[in-house]
């Protein structure tokens, strides 16, 4: 059994739909980040940085005791190596793989964060922010578009733990200020993603927690006003 924390956004959706794919076993434990939860002793001794998503792993491979993971794209691949799905055995496709799943953490995500940032929460709107990550963001799509142009999926004609890095970040364009008709091969890409039966149910999984109230003045220092001594040593 995987006990998985989790919240409603795209790192916490890319563990779903792979757990949704694969049929493993789990328990989601919402941990809502706008009320604090991810400073809670529990929650901070699986995941030291405070952030969604984690998991612990009550039946790890080789047996012994449980494993907590924390980081999306490194929950991915322990759990494509645990079940072997979802990532290739052949080197060279593994490779192909695995440097789409750190493009996705170091370069989409990032910057696609820092694009919602700037664009939808600073209190003060600065062109030149806004301006440089949702170009950026622009440009990343575009990379992604040009990958698809003659391949079904991000690492070749096999679905991946590399689609599901970016999936997420591709479902949220709007609000990334980002027109899928301009990118025509990511378009198809995410049509064909997006009609998968566990796709459909992972993102089910997030309807009971979507319309949770917010209370922004709470939220608003729990999320963007953190700093080196509010880490709880």
């Amino acid at each position: 059994m995987i006990d998985f924390y989790y919240w409603i956004s795209p790192n916490g959706h890319k563990v779903t739909i792979f757990l949704e794919e694969t049929g493993l076993p789990y328990t989601i434990i919402p941990v809502n980040v706008g009320a604090g939860d991810q400073f809670k002793p529990e929650f901070l001794k699986i995941a030291p940085n405070n952030r969604i998503p984690a998991i612990v792993d009550h039946n790890p491979i080789h047996g012994g005791t449980p494993i907590s993971v924390f980081e999306s794209g490194a929950i991915l691949l322990y759990l494509a190596e645990k079940t072997g799905k979802l990532i290739p055995t052949d080197v060279r496709d593994r490779v192909e793989v695995l440097q789409w799943l750190f493009w996705q953490m170091g370069g989409l995500g990032p910057m696609a964060g820092q694009n919602v940032h700037f664009s939808k929460y600073a209190p003060e709107k600065l062109k030149y922010a806004i301006d440089r990550y949702v170009n950026e963001t622009g440009r990343l799509y575009a990379v992604l578009n040009k990958r698809l142009e003659d391949r079904e999926f991000v690492a070749g004609s096999s679905y991946s733990i590399a689609d599901i890095a970016s999936y997420p970040w591709i479902v949220v364009h709007e609000l990334l200020s980002q027109n899928l008709e301009n990118f025509p091969n990511l378009k198809r890409w995410f049509e064909t993603i997006q009609a998968r039966p566990a796709t459909v149910r992972a993102y089910q999984k997030a309807e009971p927690f979507i319309n949770q109230p917010i209370d922004m003045e709470k939220m608003w220092p729990l999320l963007f006003n953190q700093s080196a001594s509010t880490v709880q040593l």
